[in-house]
């Protein structure tokens, strides 16, 4: 399946189950641990669980662009990152110029399907009282883009103080 392909069948499956409660930080980096869930594609019935966390480091100025690391798409996919970012800009999409880098904790299968996954893990957020994981579903094979798209959504909603937060920051520790 071609990148175009894989993008819109994110696109058109990827739900957000919950996001990280918190904004972004603007001013150090942001760990946004997630839980991707999809359907096995292997063995029917039963779901993939994909832990791992995006490291979101600290708006810089002197970017050009946003750089994705660690989300694996010359290994899926056999494209740079960097032509990623090219890809998604020609649609419309433009991360903010952070470095994104993605790290993967455990990679698992579960038995049973993902509606009851769904409703495991979100309980189990629930009762951690955990506000800092993301929780998202969508397709075995295009989990980078849903990844990308929970990363997407955090931002987007972050966006709106930042600029506050920034000034406030910066007030701060100005010398008097």
């Amino acid at each position: 399946m071609d990148i175009d392909a894989l993008w819109q069948k994110a696109l058109k499956q990827t739900e957000i189950i919950r996001t990280r409660a918190l904004d972004l930080s603007a001013v150090e980096a942001t760990a946004l641990p997630y839980v991707f869930l999809a359907e096995s594609s292997l063995n029917q019935g039963d779901t993939v669980v994909r832990r791992g966390h995006v490291l979101i480091e600290r708006p810089a100025l002197i970017l050009p662009s946003a750089q994705l690391e660690g989300f694996e798409f010359g290994k899926d996919y056999r494209v740079s990152e960097d032509a990623v970012l090219n890809f998604l800009l020609v649609r419309g999409i433009r991360f903010p110029s952070m470095r994104y880098r993605h790290e993967l904790s455990s990679l698992d299968l579960r038995e049973g399907p993902l509606t009851q996954a769904i409703e495991h893990f979100t309980e189990r957020l629930k009762q951690g009282e955990d506000l800092k994981t993301g929780l998202v579903v969508g397709p075995e094979d295009a989990w980078q883009f849903s990844v990308l798209i929970l990363v997407g959504a955090l931002a987007v909603r972050s966006a709106e103080g930042d600029l506050r937060r920034l000034l406030d920051e910066w007030h701060r520790r100005k010398p008097s």
